[in-house]
C-alpha cells in the first residue's frame, strides 16, 4: 500500500492530471519499488512516478 505522502501526492497529481482534462489510463502501486505509476494522456502518454517521499516525476526512460 502507498504511504500517506505518496497518497497525498497521488491525489494532487490526479486532480492536476484532470484539470488539464488529461485522462488517467493506468493507476498502479509497484510492491517491489514501493513506488506509483500513472499513465495519462490523450494525445501524448504521460508517464508519472511516486515515490516513497512523496517527491514525483515524469517517467522518460526510453526503455
Amino acid at each position: 500500500m502507498p504511504n500517506v505522502e505518496q497518497a497525498l501526492t497521488c491525489l494532487r497529481v490526479c486532480q492536476m492530471l484532470s484539470n488539464g482534462y488529461q485522462p488517467i489510463h493506468v493507476f498502479r502501486y509497484n510492491q517491489n519499488t514501493k513506488t506509483v505509476f500513472i499513465l495519462a494522456g490523450v494525445t501524448e502518454s504521460l508517464e508519472i512516478l511516486i515515490f516513497q517521499d512523496g517527491q514525483w516525476k515524469f517517467n522518460d526512460d526510453e526503455a
